[in-house]
């Protein structure tokens, strides 16, 4: 494998605020892996929300509006002590990046050295450092360095080997993305038949979202713009709605039995008159705005249940792998940047400008074979 370098190209997250708070370095130590983690050479990592509303401090009570009004400036003011999505002050400077495709370079006691050369998937939402605590869990790149660098350490037990031909690019698609939709489906319990509406649906997320609920057989409508519907339908959706029209004046009242949601904002509590009788609506995200209003005897009279999607029980990662090596599902990779464009590139995902996913590739060593997207 040989010797690995003592530095490496990165990007420090500085402090909360707009893009300037990037900034791409390549003297960064690379780090070593602790007794029972793995050190991964990243072959690419994607652009997320999390990552952004972290950079900003978006998770903080104190901001009110989506993440586009700050998403490339920042904030004049953030209470930097509940600015992560935990709710605790974030340490800086901070290694961003949710998602990690890559192969293991080298491996902390503890582990078997049998996994150096494994092509790996980090599950995002980490248990590890919270003991596998019920709800606890950390984000990689947020609570812990991640993806956005030429070398990452994870824990073992959450890095998984994937058998798969894809593109590191495609394979990096998945984590944050896909992990998100999927906790979203197994939290509503979305099945056959189910009649489905998605919020975002022309985002990481939210086509992730149409793809897996049309792998479960549901009837997927998707909310996106007219000029992503196309792409939106290509991956499962039977039905889209444009984004600037009011779902609530085109569907039929109680006519879906869930709604995914990654957009939020001020419209929530009409949407929830679009559900049946204990219909389900999973919420995660809020880049249209954190508050709304509801009527709270719409939820409760309909026997509504209304799902806070953060925290993954383990098999929604590991359903993630299976679909993967089984060629049931396959991202949309829109672009790939290097990644010392990546305020270009975040720059674009905050426009909309693409559907599906942007992916960062940092820079091969020398010598590295590594596959690039």
């Amino acid at each position: 494998m040989g010797a690995l370098p003592e530095t490496m190209t990165a990007v420090l997250l500085t402090g909360h605020g707009g893009l300037e708070r990037l900034e791409y370095r390549e003297d960064v130590p690379t780090p070593a892996p602790g007794p029972d983690e793995v050190l991964i050479r990243v072959g690419a990592s994607a652009v997320n929300n999390t990552d952004i509303n972290t950079r900003i401090g978006w998770y903080s009570k104190t901001i009110e509006s989506g993440t586009g009004s700050g998403g490339a400036s920042g904030f004049e003011e953030v209470e930097e002590t509940d600015a992560s999505w935990t709710g605790q002050a974030l340490g800086f400077p901070r290694i961003q990046g949710a998602d990690v495709c890559g192969r293991i370079v080298a491996v902390g006691e503890r582990v078997d050295g049998g996994r150096i050369g494994e092509r790996v998937l980090v599950r995002n939402m980490l248990r590890s450092y919270v003991d596998y605590r019920p709800y606890e869990c950390w984000t990689f790149g947020s609570e812990c360095d991640g993806g956005f660098a030429q070398y990452a350490v994870a824990p073992s037990r959450e890095t998984y080997a994937v058998d798969s031909d894809w593109t590191d690019a495609e394979l990096a698609a998945i984590p944050c993305a896909y992990s998100t939709a999927e906790n979203m489906l197994h939290r509503a319990g979305v099945a056959e038949g189910e009649r489905v509406l998605v919020f975002g649906a022309s985002g990481g997320v939210g086509l992730a979202a149409v793809q897996l609920a049309a792998r479960r057989g549901a009837v997927v409508i998707g909310v996106c713009s007219e000029s992503k519907a196309q792409q939106v339908l290509e991956a499962g959706a039977q039905r889209t709605i444009d984004r600037t029209t009011d779902p609530v004046e085109t569907l039929e009242g109680g006519s879906i039995d869930a709604i995914l949601d990654v957009v939020g904002g001020p419209a929530v509590g009409r949407t929830l008159g679009l559900l049946r009788k204990g219909g389900r609506y999973a919420l995660a995200g809020a880049i249209g705005g954190p508050i709304t209003e509801l009527d709270l005897r719409t939820v409760y009279l309909n026997d509504l249940s209304l799902f806070g999607c953060t925290f993954q029980e383990d098999e929604v990662f590991e359903n993630l792998i299976r679909y993967i090596e089984a060629d049931e599902i396959r991202p949309l990779v829109s672009k790939t940047y290097p990644l010392a464009e990546i305020r270009a590139a975040q720059e674009d995902f905050l426009a909309k400008k693409y559907a599906g996913k942007l992916v960062l590739l940092p820079p091969a060593d020398a010598g590295d074979g590594a596959e690039r997207a």
